[in-house]
């Protein structure tokens, strides 16, 4: 039958169940996204000019894109308060949060490669 991860429910097949990985690699695609959740993880809330200030070397255009691909995608919340200026800030939704699990798993991973393998 092919490999299925342990967890995984019994109605999965190995090609639903890559599939379904796939689908949720394309959400975190993007070279600023992962980076963008990680500033945000641990319920913090932060203004969109702390962001610009936490990643100095993404410009103003291309953050704004990720933090609307981002909401779209229902992992980060937009709050614009009615003021004057408009202050507007970012976090992360519960589903966003959620992801802070398998991103540390993902990091944990990559740091036991062995050596000497490609």
């Amino acid at each position: 039958m092919g490999y299925l991860p342990e967890s995984v429910r019994p109605e999965y097949t190995p090609l639903s169940a890559a599939e379904g990985v796939e689908a949720a690699l394309r959400v975190l695609e993007g070279r600023w996204k992962i980076l963008i959740l990680f500033h945000l993880f641990g319920e913090r809330l932060m203004r969109f000019s702390d962001l610009e200030r936490a990643i100095p070397t993404v410009s103003q255009k291309m953050l704004i894109q990720q933090l609307r691909k981002l909401e779209a995608d229902g992992l980060v919340r937009r709050i614009v308060h009615p003021e004057v200026p408009p202050r507007v800030e970012y976090c992360l939704t519960d589903w966003g949060e959620k992801l802070r699990p398998a991103l540390d798993a993902l990091l944990l991973w990559g740091e036991r490669k062995p050596e000497g393998e490609a």
